[in-house]
């Protein structure tokens, strides 16, 4: 690109460090203009660290500045909304950490907002952007017409962590079912017409496991899992995905976000009613710079964000659905 966009980060939230700020250094088009947090202290070390020209203490006066184009918002998801729709106002572009809101209502205020004042708003599932997920959805069309997903994602027991409170919007579908969601949702264009979910309740009302059935109006079917099970304070993680048609079906152990080399296995039948099956590869470089590139180029040559507007609205949707049944919700 000849250009690049001056982005800003508001706040110093460990997805950013690990993951979308150093995606963002790779990424074509952009500029670390600029990072906020809640002390100055925090914001010139990131700055120092990744090589941002300015660092704010508070992330109103980010927005204030009237050189910040777009902003990356990685906070609590219980303010997601607050500081979106702030953003937004200001005219500035938005890449909104996952998940972008607390249910369907305030999703929908925060397009409006971003209509309202045209600019971009788009949640950030740095995963929808791998090139595994362009190869799996070239290969699905070989198994034929879907009729059943079943996937999982399961991450670490933490002894301590933001995502533990209700108040700040933590548990185990809001922080890593809304992959699996997404997943689906993105594979299946049907209504959801039914949704069965169970969930592991801790001392604090927060799910720590949820098991989902799900059925679309089309007939096919999908089920996950996800939670904060496995372990404490380590790296342990679970994932799966398969996906099964009229004509074959796919597996795969990948894990969402996955970088390098990622492999997948496909069944199909061959004329002679035979299973044939062979593996598929694709390499991943990082998910997050291909997301940040994504929105640069909706800024600079008018193009659409991947994460839709659409696909936004349907997965707050049956995450609202998933939340009211698992009695997350009352």
């Amino acid at each position: 690109m000849d250009r690049k966009v001056k982005w800003g980060v508001m706040g110093t939230a460990g997805i950013a460090e690990g993951c979308t700020i150093p995606g963002m250094k790779k990424a074509d088009g952009c500029e670390l203009y600029a990072v906020a947090g809640r002390s100055i202290k925090k914001a010139e070390s990131f700055r120092e660290r990744f090589g941002f020209e300015k660092a704010y203490e508070g992330y109103d006066a980010l927005l204030a500045d009237p050189e910040t184009e777009a902003v990356y918002i990685p906070l609590p998801n219980h303010i997601h909304c607050e500081w979106v729709i702030k953003a937004l106002k200001a005219k500035k572009h938005v890449l909104c950490e996952k998940p972008l809101a607390m249910n369907r209502d305030e999703a929908a205020k925060m397009f409006e907002a971003a209509e309202e004042n045209g600019v971009i708003l788009a949640e950030a599932y740095a995963y929808l952007h791998s090139p595994f997920i362009k190869l799996l959805k070239s290969l699905s069309k070989e198994i034929g017409v879907i009729d059943y997903i079943d996937t999982a994602f399961l991450t670490q027991d933490y002894s301590e962590d933001f995502r533990l409170y209700r108040e700040y919007g933590g548990g185990g579908i809001y922080d890593v079912g809304c992959y699996c969601t997404t997943m689906i949702l993105s594979l299946i264009d049907s209504p959801v017409s039914y949704v069965k979910a169970d969930a592991e309740m801790d001392d604090r009302g927060v799910d720590h496991m949820a098991s989902v059935l799900l059925r679309f109006e089309n007939g096919a079917r999908a089920s996950f899992n996800a939670g904060m099970i496995l372990g404490t304070d380590t790296s342990d993680r679970y994932d799966r995905l398969f996906i099964h048609g009229s004509k074959g079906y796919i597996r795969s152990d990948y894990e969402y976000n996955q970088e390098g080399e990622i492999s997948l296995w496909i069944t199909v039948k061959n004329d002679k009613g035979e299973r044939i099956r062979r593996e598929e590869r694709v390499t991943a470089a990082s998910n997050y710079s291909l997301e940040i590139e994504d929105i640069n180029r909706c800024i600079l040559k008018g193009e659409k964000p991947l994460v839709s507007k659409d696909l936004s609205l349907k997965n707050a949707e049956l995450l609202d659905r998933i939340l009211k049944e698992s009695g997350y919700v009352k």
